[in-house]
């Protein structure tokens, strides 16, 4: 059904759409238009759970190498893209690693007979994709990281994850962008096989269109198998009030159909599940201010991410776009959550590079089956300063920290715990050619 309603979608804007220039046509060649980058990220995160729970906590140094080939000429094109990732451990945490919202270094993966059950001091990982191109329609084949609604690799911890399959992109209509894919393997972030996750199969499927300068849309669908099928929406407008005022409005919301053996695997309340986010932000000169209101509804929580070899998902451990999800996801059975938040950008007082920004978000109404209605709130800050010239320039440094304070309830159901978080990521890229 979802194949179908996307098929007549694209089919009218392709009868009302200029089609764009043919990216094959002007390709210069595999190595003129080829591309190699490295970036140096030093990664540290702790959290301080509370109520008998153990702290979590590791720091790490990464190297992340990525190529992408231009395509040879003519007709098809054909090119390259590959990656070489390597992890140092820094700090195992003593003993507080492991722990699933961190994931540096996978423990029982150690790398030495003296080390068997702990966790390895190194990690490395390569991988390939080889890419074909028709006017702009590209078909790429190996391994992978996909970044759309439905099927998100999580990048925000040392090593990014990664999925081998195949996914075609195809932008022949201006504005317009098309997406089909399926995928047959995940390699986790923290260990160093291709198929570390235990994915048996994706299917993805969706498009994004550009309306107008200010309104876009996107529609996806995915089909994780003997999981779930989970469908997507997400429509953004920005509305510019003045020179240097605007209001953006985000919606973004997920529905998913989940499969009752995996209800049954993964102790579940029910198989069933819609959650929404709408976000407004006033933006005015380097000012923001962000309001946005989240739901869940249905028999469960919202399901996503993790690996299906430990009793997860398997679409990404960034398959989440919603509004309100930064240390707790806001996203329990029957949740409703609010978030207030500020920006600021110091560029216009002579910081350039220098952003703050701080988030309130407390949800309610969670169902704890049998302990009473649930509660949880949660302060993030961040600061984030890039260097804008000299040696230097482009290294970031992200300083990170959320309080999150649970009611009774949630902790006795086991939904979620009191913390505090603190993350530190230093990151520099060296463009290499």
């Amino acid at each position: 059904m979802l194949k179908t309603r996307i098929s007549l979608i694209a089919l009218g804007l392709m009868a009302a759409t200029q089609a764009m220039a043919n990216d094959q046509a002007a390709s210069k060649g595999f190595v003129e238009d080829s591309s190699a980058n490295l970036l140096l990220r030093n990664a540290f995160i702790n959290r301080d759970k509370k109520h008998g729970t153990e702290d979590q906590s590791e720091w790490g140094q990464a190297f992340i190498g990525k190529f992408s080939s231009g395509f040879t000429q003519g007709t098809v094109g054909v090119g390259v893209d590959a990656f070489g990732l390597y992890a140092v451990r820094l700090d195992g945490g003593k003993g507080r690693n492991g722990g699933a919202g961190i994931d540096f270094f996978k423990p029982g993966n150690g790398d030495s007979d003296e080390n068997p059950t702990g966790s390895p001091h190194n990690l490395a990982r390569a991988g390939a994709a080889v890419k074909f191109r028709v006017s702009n329609t590209v078909l790429k084949y190996g391994d992978q990281m996909p970044e759309l609604p439905v099927l998100q690799y999580d990048d925000a911890r040392l090593l990014p994850e990664s999925f081998t399959g195949t996914l075609i992109t195809s932008k022949e209509i201006e504005g317009l962008e098309l997406n089909a894919g399926r995928f047959t393997q995940e390699a986790r972030k923290s260990m160093e096989h291709r198929d570390s996750g235990g994915l048996k199969s994706i299917n993805v499927l969706g498009g994004s269109y550009k309306f107008t300068e200010n309104l876009s849309a996107s529609v996806y669908g995915s089909d994780v198998e003997d999981v779930l099928k989970k469908y997507y929406l997400g429509v953004n407008y920005v509305h510019p009030l003045a020179d240097d005022q605007s209001l953006t409005l985000d919606f973004n919301g997920y529905k998913s159909d989940i499969d009752k053996k995996y209800v049954a695997e993964a102790d579940l309340t029910g198989d069933s599940n819609t959650i929404w986010s709408l976000a407004a932000t006033y933006a005015f000169g380097p000012h923001s201010i962000t309001i946005a209101h989240q739901r869940s509804t249905g028999s469960t929580g919202y399901q996503y991410g993790w690996y299906q070899n430990e009793g997860g998902v398997g679409d990404g451990g960034s398959t989440i776009y919603l509004a309100n999800s930064y240390w707790s996801d806001f996203n329990a059975e029957d949740e409703r959550s609010w978030q207030i938040g500020y920006g600021l950008d110091f560029g216009a007082f002579g910081i350039p590079g220098l952003k703050y920004n701080v988030a309130y978000v407390r949800g309610d109404n969670i169902n704890t089956h049998g302990f009473g209605e649930g509660t949880e709130r949660e302060i993030f800050n961040q600061v984030k300063y890039v260097v804008q010239e000299g040696p230097a320039k482009d290294l970031s440094i992200k300083l990170r920290s959320s309080f999150l304070r649970t009611s009774e309830s949630v902790r006795l159901s086991k939904y979620n715990d009191d913390g505090n978080e603190v993350r530190v990521f230093v990151e520099y890229p060296i463009s290499i050619f």
